[in-house]
């Protein structure tokens, strides 16, 4: 996905450039070769001396290597508080935490994004509006997953509940037991 390289790194490398202090965390690192795999593409990185993102180079070993979930696409619209707990870091420790901080908390002001193109007032509002349309997205998605899980449980009988799960397990125990207890009297007889 060498097409791909350009984007993340320009998206990369703008929201550092937001953060002073991601920059500067960033440089004591500088040399540092990255390789992300989230299984349908590979991206290598290195950290440049001004504390920004460039091109890897394919040739040297990485230092650090991110390993992403393959529902990434899911834990970042729906669930981001496990997005981070689910990447696997390898490598140099020292690099990897200095990595996994900066990605953490780097946030996007769009808002001051916005303003550059459109002005403050109507940027104040798209923005407002954008996070208004994103709940909104999220609580939608949200009920009819619920829904859906509702109905393959209770209507479509495709999924089982856990207390008849329970009720089966407990089921099958006591018929056990009766048939020990059965095979007992047969071979007192």
């Amino acid at each position: 996905m060498e097409v791909l390289s350009p984007l993340v790194i320009r998206v990369l490398n703008h929201l550092i450039q937001g953060e002073s202090w991601a920059q500067t965390r960033l440089i004591a690192h500088s040399g540092a070769q990255l390789l992300i795999d989230s299984g349908i593409f590979v991206l290598r990185l290195g950290i440049d001396e001004r504390g920004l993102f460039h091109v890897g180079d394919k040739a040297l070993q990485a230092d650090v290597s991110i390993t992403l979930p393959s529902d990434l696409p899911a834990r970042f619209l729906f669930n981001r508080d496990t997005l981070f707990s689910s990447v696997k870091l390898g490598g140099s420790a020292d690099i990897a935490e200095s990595l996994a901080f900066v990605l953490r908390n780097l946030r996007w002001d769009s808002e001051a994004d916005l303003a550059q193109l459109v002005g403050d007032i109507p940027a104040r509002r798209l923005a407002r509006f954008g996070q208004i349309l994103a709940a909104a997205i999220q609580d939608a998605v949200g009920r009819v997953t619920k829904n859906f899980s509702e109905y393959a449980v209770e209507e479509a009988g495709m999924l089982a509940l856990n207390r008849d799960v329970t009720a089966f397990g407990s089921a099958v125990s006591c018929l056990q037991d009766d048939v020990a207890r059965l095979e007992k009297r047969i071979s007192k007889l």
